[in-house]
């Protein structure tokens, strides 16, 4: 159908929230039929959903009233599901006018309850705490909010001694003591959103009998400082306790690190502490916090036993083991020609470091400034590593040496003592070499300039798509020659198409991309821009579009079937029909008619032949089937009307003409007689049809072999069944049987008298003969009927008989001495070149003689 605007208040944008039930109204909407539509044939549906789901469905609110709903299959969640959809909605009403838009639903975001994640969220957590434990941290309650919202932790009941922060980690406020406090503790965890949602979980807490009598360090010392980059093994201090449940006997005491640290380990036995991995002052995070701390831990024993535990600093010192570091270690950089002296290049300090921490041993200098044309530029200073252009460079001038490109080197050297063989112990030399690749950059002192100001291009408007149309062209002075690029910058366009012109960007040619319509426009106007991606210019284009004759002719009716008498009077208006043309790029006086196939005898004319939009088909001559000038009853006519009569002869070989064609199917009728009924009677009726055509020489070859080969199996059954009567026969009668040739005659009588009594049974149908014709070739009268089609001869004292009855003979010579009459009637010559023959008799009244 049409593509109308029926569904009334889309496209559109609407919301719903997410976790909204099944059947919630998300939007409503019309739906507007034409005046002739009696209603609507396809409701308004969903045909397609970006992403695809089926979450939403169409109801009607009655009449032409909709609404979209949630269906709840499945329901919509903001933090899983896509937040947008967009529903292709199509509607139809009676007429076929439909229509297609699309309504954009975005799920809302809804506040939802937080939820605890962990061992919390799915069992009651139990935290055992020995008892003299220091106040501290004990367990962490993990949350979050299906929005990502900041949550807030708090704790029930408000008297026990726990506490817990904003994040969810919760600490002890006292020391227990198992004798005197209570053994377990239930805490209630809550956990809230911004808006007030809450969640709440429990935490039991068991407190553990402990032994009372801890070890003690006897180790003062907390501090200690050690090199970096120290050999694994190093002995950094020596950490001792004892116990006072052991005063009198040697303690068993068992020493370890709490923290968890890569870089020292205790003996478990002696508490030695020593060096075990790496360290490494100049990364992260000894970069930042050189001091490491350490809570060494001693027991009474390894399962249950007392402990005590001490927090001690190593400090880290640098050292000089870093050599100076540049990344890119090449630098490309452009200058313009005839630049000031004086010009800052780079400041090759910000892209060199050393690693070293302590500034005493991360400092450097930039010195051995090399290469060629290095007399043109310096460094500030060793430590600053500012290179500045000292001399002017001008590609121009004659004496320049012609280098584009200057290559310098720069040494990156340590400024104190360096210490490499601890971290490279085939250390040799690691001075640092910088290449800078310097660019004489030419200036763009010319701007691009078009050879016209504007330039005028003639097309045809039957131009091919895609074909050049004309070249512009833009010159730029600079040197060397900088490249121009065209575009079209405004007005290549119409209400159809974005763009009809195209340029290409680096010869300037100009091509059309749609096809040009003198009807529609007759000039375009367009500016095109000549570029060197720094300046540009521009000049105006105007294409003149040239009439063409590119319009057929278009007739109304372009297909017509008439039907005339035989007998119709010369120069009369067939029907009354006429045709009526139109073009839209010709004069109405153009037009010219010919009837260019199927006029045969040239029956037919149009009159006005030329020089109207309207034109009557006109009967040129008289039909002659008697005397067998006219054969065909129907006459297919191929009408052509031309749009070039007022092109003069001298133009037509050059000019182009359109031709339009209408198609008349015309049968003629025989003059119907007067039509006097009479009894039924039987008619024999013999049709034979010659499919054989001269360009079928295989025929007459297929039909001759297969006679040969018929007549070569009879004559070899005859022969074989001779052989056998004669071996049968008894000896003394095989001399008195008559000869073959006597019996095969008394076959041939016994086959006649038994095909002579042969009967067909006859079905009569009741035929009017309704119309008598003479036959153009015999001269004698003929009945037919009208509407079938069936002819027969007519006796000369016969009245005109409505009966035909059909009757299949055996062959044309079966009928000798029956009393039968017989002719052929007209014959019609089809255009696959078979011929019928139809023969048509009357059965008599008495028996056949034989």
């Amino acid at each position: 159908g049409r593509r109308t605007q029926l569904l009334k208040g889309l496209p559109a944008t609407s919301t719903v929230e997410e976790n909204s039930a099944a059947g919630v109204s998300v939007y409503n909407f019309t739906v507007t039929v034409s005046p002739l539509a009696s209603g609507v044939a396809v409701l308004p549906t969903i045909v397609h959903s970006n992403p695809l789901a089926e979450a939403f469905d169409i109801e009607s609110k009655g009449g032409l009233e909709f609404r979209v709903t949630t269906t709840g299959k499945p329901v919509l969640d903001y933090e899983t599901m896509p937040k947008r959809f967009d529903l292709q909605i199509f509607v139809e009403d009676t007429t076929g006018r439909t229509d297609l838009n699309v309504l954009t639903i975005q799920v809302t975001d809804k506040n939802e309850h937080p939820v605890f994640r962990g061992n919390v969220a799915i069992q009651t957590v139990t935290i055992y705490v020995l008892e003299r434990t220091p106040p501290g941290h004990i367990y962490q309650v993990d949350a979050a909010d299906p929005e990502n919202a900041k949550l807030e932790y708090s704790l029930l009941p408000a008297t026990v001694p726990f506490s817990i922060t904003k994040s969810g980690a919760i600490f002890s406020t006292k020391e227990f003591d198992y004798e005197k406090d209570p053994h377990c503790y239930f805490l209630n965890i809550t956990v809230t959103d911004p808006d007030g949602l809450s969640s709440t979980e429990t935490v039991n807490i068991n407190i553990i009998n402990i032994n009372d009598e801890r070890p003690y360090f006897t180790t003062k010392q907390r501090i200690y400082r050690i090199p970096e980059e120290q050999s694994p093994g190093t002995i950094v201090a020596n950490i001792t306790a004892k116990d006072p449940d052991d005063e009198d006997f040697p303690s068993r005491l068992f020493y370890s690190i709490q923290s968890s640290d890569t870089h020292f380990s205790i003996n478990p036995a002696t508490g030695v502490l020593q060096v075990t991995g790496r360290i490494d002052r100049d990364v992260l995070p000894l970069r930042l916090h050189p001091n490491i701390s350490l809570i060494v831990r001693v027991e009474d024993g390894l399962s249950s036993g007392h402990a005590s535990e001490m927090e001690i600093t190593v400090i880290v010192d640098d050292i000089n083991d870093n050599p100076p570091e540049c990344n890119p270690s090449d630098f490309r950089k452009e200058v313009n020609e005839n630049t000031t002296p004086g010009i800052f290049l780079v400041d090759l300090r910000n892209y060199c470091k050393d690693m070293d921490v302590d500034p005493s041993n991360n400092q450097f200098s930039f010195t051995g400034l090399s290469g060629f044309g290095s007399n043109n530029f310096a460094l500030e200073s060793t430590v600053s590593g500012r290179l500045v252009m000292t001399g002017t460079i001008d590609l121009d001038n004659p004496t320049s040496p012609g280098v584009e490109v200057y290559t310098l080197t720069v040494r990156v050297q340590d400024t104190a003592h360096p210490n490499y063989s601890s971290k490279y112990p085939f250390y040799i030399s690691f001075d640092n070499i910088i290449y800078i690749y310097i660019r004489i950059k030419p200036v763009n002192e010319f701007s691009p300039v078009f050879r016209n100001l504007s330039y005028v291009f003639s097309v045809s408007e039957i131009t091919k798509v895609g074909s050049s149309i004309g070249r512009v062209h833009a010159i730029d002075k600079d040197w060397p020659p900088n490249v121009i690029t065209y575009s079209i910058v405004a007005g290549a366009g119409n209400r159809d198409y974005t763009n009809l012109f195209w340029i290409s960007p680096t010869k300037g040619d100009v091509r059309i991309l749609a096809r040009l319509d003198y009807e529609t426009t007759q000039k375009h106007i367009f500016t095109v821009q000549a570029s060197d991606h720094e300046t540009s210019t521009t000049a105006s284009v105007t294409v003149n579009v040239l009439e063409v004759n590119d319009e057929e002719p278009v007739c109304s009716p372009n297909f017509f079937s008439l039907q005339i008498p035989v007998d119709l009077a010369v120069g009369t208006n067939i029907n009354g029909f006429r045709i009526e043309c139109q073009d839209r790029d010709s004069d109405p006086r153009s037009f010219r008619y010919l009837v260019n196939e199927g006029n045969e005898n040239s029956h037919f004319i149009f009159s006005p032949s030329a020089g109207s939009n309207t034109s009557h088909l006109i009967l040129a001559s008289r039909f002659d089937y008697e005397s067998g000038l006219d054969t065909n009853w129907i006459y297919s006519l191929h009408v052509h009307i031309t749009d070039d009569n007022l092109v003069s002869a001298r133009d037509k070989p050059t000019h182009l003409i359109k031709t339009g064609t209408v198609t008349l199917s015309i049968r003629v009728i025989p003059n119907p007689t007067t039509t006097t009924t009479t009894t039924p009677g039987f008619t024999v009726v013999t049709r034979r049809e010659n499919l054989y055509s001269p360009s079928a020489w295989y025929v007459p070859l297929a039909i001759t072999v297969g006679g040969l080969l018929l007549l070569g199996l009879l004559g070899y059954l005859g022969l074989l069944l001779l052989t056998r009567l004669r071996a049968r026969g008894p000896p003394e009668r095989r001399a008195a049987r008559a000869p073959l040739y006597w019996q095969l005659w008394i076959f041939t009588q016994s086959l006649r008298k038994n095909k002579n009594n042969l009967r067909c049974t006859m079905t009569k149908i009741n035929t009017v003969f309704d119309g008598e014709a003479r036959d153009p070739v015999t001269g004698r009268m003929y009945e037919f009927n009208t509407q079938s089609g069936a002819r027969r001869w007519k006796k000369g004292n016969e009245p005109l008989q409505p009966v035909l009855a059909m009757q299949v003979m055996p062959s044309a010579t079966e009928n000798r001495g029956q009393g039968v009459d017989r002719a052929e009637a007209p014959s019609k010559k089809e255009p696959s070149e078979k011929k019928k023959e139809l023969t048509v008799a009357t059965k008599p009244a008495a028996k056949p003689q034989q």
